[in-house]
């Protein structure tokens, strides 16, 4: 599916509307309210390079959730690549698995080669208008460059503005081998018996554009079209990729792409605008202006890795280096690639709730035949249309069976991954989400686990052995399942508590298993302790991001500590996201300083010079999932109540939000001053109840936009409740103060090197 108009306006109009519906009358005009200058703020968190990057993780990144181009140094030459890479670029062929017949495909690169050798370079990535600009400075001249992927094209444009001595630099196209990057030897990954590479590429000619046809041993094509334009002193490369499956039908969309382009310049009014209204449907401000840079890199990073209509991320998105992991991974990385969409009030990027409703009936295909009719689960790997093909150990595992010997993949994916619905759900309240999509979904994914769960000696109902992410071993009643069944029956009696199962669903919580623990906290399952290090919270979901166990319920919180402390505490196989994870369980602790500190040493250990992040090989989720680490420390939602500042470190004493979407389809706006917190505003979308903890000292003011007041009340615990309807405000401030409404960047903390190679 190549990007249309119509995902184009969607996505802009979209935009527009969620960062104007927060806008009241009476402070509509407010001065500074948002005239900031927002290409100045945004432009304190580009990204600089002085020094010619090397890796992926080193170089800019261009992208619209279908194509993408990291841009670094040719190795060995004098040279600067620029990758062509495409999210629904892969293979068709079931037959070998997920891994390597269904696998993302590499598709190539272009070379930028000067005549002189590169002595020198000096990039910005412009954040604000998405766009790679600088220069290369070579032994013989120098080389301007301008270059964008569009937002709304399958279309990658590269501007260059030769010097005289550098008129003869060329473009030059290597196409890549069509075959899964996970059969390299270098990952020890061998392929099924009888796997081998596609056909090579077919190289041609048409008229003034350049053609590499891929063709595919199972029936389609995709197809990179080129074309360099002269105008001026300006030479313009203007790339696209198709894709088609079974038919081949891509050679006259990537020609066409290509050759309806009349200039860079008219490429780049929608391609801004765009980019423009994405940025202004939220904003965020913090002292720490390293962290605040970050948290906006990754919102530009998310838009030019999701669109809602685009393939679920795969591990490194639309950018495929080379990698044992050329699908997407549904035990970790699809969940926390996309959890910071909601805070920052972009849900037109969820492709998680898209693809799920879309290819829901390859879903009941992929567990157990005996279960298929009333049960659906979703595998560890999978294509972008959510199968896995042949699985076995080599080529993608199945969904689990409990109790299945030898041990077994994860069972509960699906559950994890319709709590990602949720959460939209509940960020927007539309009703025919929660009905076409979640319930229905929900409902076959617990119906899988009912099939299992059986009373023992005890009179509690247990779970045979199933496989907690990543912990290498079986476990009967593991808590990466229990906690995900608890979450399921809760949120099916919530949503349909006349449902025919109903009476079931209450019954499992009613006499579900404890969550196994011993003296170090939460246990993989029974009998299984967690002793060794290991980079995966699986086995404390409960405690985040399920909220089943919180610090606010006060006979959990020694078994939170003690459980985080131990996980953290071994250092052996910690990874990024570890720290991710610590982060936002420190969050709910109220512990502004710890998670401040889980940040800082995931900064320092893990995330590379342009904020990516690597293992063994690419992946995105962690950066991504930091920034929603910084979202649970100024705003939390879950449980009915919306938290305002619940953890943040005494150096943020200054903190500036608008429009940060909650849980209720709120929209909140807030300022906090010299470490208080001066006023708050939220916008209702659905009429949804309105529990707010404002962290504001002293009798209170609750009023409308125009000043009136607001009917409102204390709760037993301090809390305050507002009856609002759909569409209104209220502003929530000391009584007797006069705050400014206005939102704007706060000042900095002290200096701070820009992201890149400044």
């Amino acid at each position: 599916m190549d990007i249309t108009r119509r995902t184009v306006l969607g996505g802009a109009l979209a935009g527009i509307a969620a960062g104007a519906a927060g806008v009241t009358p009476a402070f509509a005009d407010t001065p500074g309210s948002d005239d900031f200058g927002w290409a100045g703020f945004l432009g304190t968190a580009d990204l600089y390079w002085r020094r010619l990057p090397k890796t992926w993780y080193e170089g800019p990144f261009l992208g619209n959730g279908f194509l993408g181009s990291g841009i670094y140094a040719e190795p060995g030459q004098n040279a600067i690549r620029f990758n062509v890479q495409h999210s629904q670029v892969q293979d068709h062929r079931p037959e070998f698995g997920s891994l390597f017949g269904l696998a993302r495909l590499p598709i190539g690169y272009f070379t930028l080669e000067p005549v002189g050798a590169i002595t020198a370079i000096d990039w910005r990535m412009d954040l604000w208008n998405a766009e790679l600009t600088g220069t290369i400075t070579t032994a013989a001249g120098s080389l301007s460059l301008r270059a964008i992927v569009h937002t709304g094209q399958p279309l990658l444009a590269v501007e260059i503005r030769p010097s005289e001595g550098e008129r003869g630099f060329k473009w030059v196209f290597h196409p890549a081998a069509a075959v899964s990057p996970r059969a390299d030897p270098v990952w020890n990954k061998p392929p099924p018996a009888g796997y081998t590479a596609n056909p090579p590429v077919q190289l041609s000619g048409s008229g003034d554009a350049r053609l590499a046809v891929q063709p595919l041993l199972a029936g389609g094509e995709h197809v990179t079209a080129w074309r360099e334009v002269t105008r001026g002193g300006a030479r313009t490369l203007y790339t696209s990729v198709a894709w088609s499956h079974p038919a081949k039908t891509s050679v006259a969309r990537a020609l066409g792409t290509v050759r309806r382009v009349s200039s860079f310049a008219a490429l780049t009014p929608d391609h801004r605008r765009w980019w423009h209204d994405h940025y202004r449907a939220s904003f965020l401000s913090i002292p720490d202006t390293r962290l605040q840079s970050f948290y906006w890199i990754q919102l530009y990073k998310v838009a030019s890795a999701a669109r809602r209509e685009a393939p679920v991320m795969a591990t490194s998105g639309p950018w495929l280096e080379n990698t044992p992991w050329p699908a997407t991974w549904w035990n970790l990385n699809v969940q926390l690639e996309y959890w910071l969409i909601h805070g920052s009030n972009h849900l037109e990027l969820d492709a998680v709730s898209h693809a799920l409703d879309k290819y829901r009936a390859n879903l009941s295909s992929q567990v157990a035949t005996p279960y298929q009719a009333d049960s659906a689960g979703i595998p560890r790997t999978t294509d972008m249309t959510l199968l896995n093909g042949v699985s076995n150990a080599t080529s993608g595992f199945p969904v689990g069976v409990p109790g299945q010997d030898p041990p077994t993949p994860e069972v509960g994916n699906l559950t994890w991954a319709l709590h990602n619905v949720w959460l939209s759900y509940r960020h927007t309240m539309n009703a025919a989400l929660l009905r076409d999509t979640l319930f229905p979904l929900l409902r076959k994914a617990i119906n899988y686990y009912l099939h299992f769960l059986a009373p023992g000696p005890d009179g509690k109902l247990h779970l045979p052995p199933t496989f907690s992410p990543e912990y290498g071993v079986d476990a009967p009643d593991c808590n990466y399942d229990l906690s995900l069944i608890r979450w399921g029956c809760k949120t099916l009696l919530q949503t349909a508590p006349g449902d025919p199962l109903a009476p079931r669903w209450r019954d499992v919580l009613a006499t579900l298993v404890d969550y196994p623990a011993d003296v170090n906290g939460y246990m993989i399952g029974a009998g299984v302790p967690f002793a060794k290090s290991h980079r995966h919270y699986s086995h404390m979901l409960q405690i985040y991001p399920l909220y089943d166990v919180t610090w606010e319920q006060p006979e959990h919180r020694a078994i939170i500590e003690t459980s985080l402390n131990h996980w953290v505490g071994f250092e052996g196989a910690l990874q990024g996201y570890t720290f991710t994870g610590a982060a936002s369980i420190s969050a709910q602790m109220l512990r502004g300083e710890q998670a401040a500190f889980y940040l800082g040493e995931l900064q320092r250990r893990y995330i590379q010079p342009n904020t990516m992040y690597k293992e063994s090989g690419p992946v995105i989720e962690t950066p991504l999932s930091a920034a929603k680490s910084m979202q649970d420390m100024l705003v939390q939602s879950w449980g009915g109540v919306v938290r305002l500042f619940p953890a943040v470190p005494a150096a943020w004493g200054d903190i500036a939000l608008r429009d940060f979407r909650t849980e209720g389809a709120f929209l909140l706006s807030a300022s906090r001053s010299g470490g208080k917190t001066r006023w708050l505003k939220v916008h209702s979308e659905a009429g949804a109840p309105c529990v707010l903890r404002p962290g504001i000292e002293g009798e209170l003011t609750v009023t409308d936009a125009r000043g009136r007041a607001r009917r409102w009340r204390r709760l037993g615990n301090g809390d305050v409740q507002v009856e609002l309807d759909r569409g209104e405000d209220a502003f929530v401030y000391r009584k007797g103060d006069r705050p400014d409404f206005g939102v704007r960047p706060v000042a900095p903390g002290g200096a701070s090197a820009p992201w890149g190679l400044p």
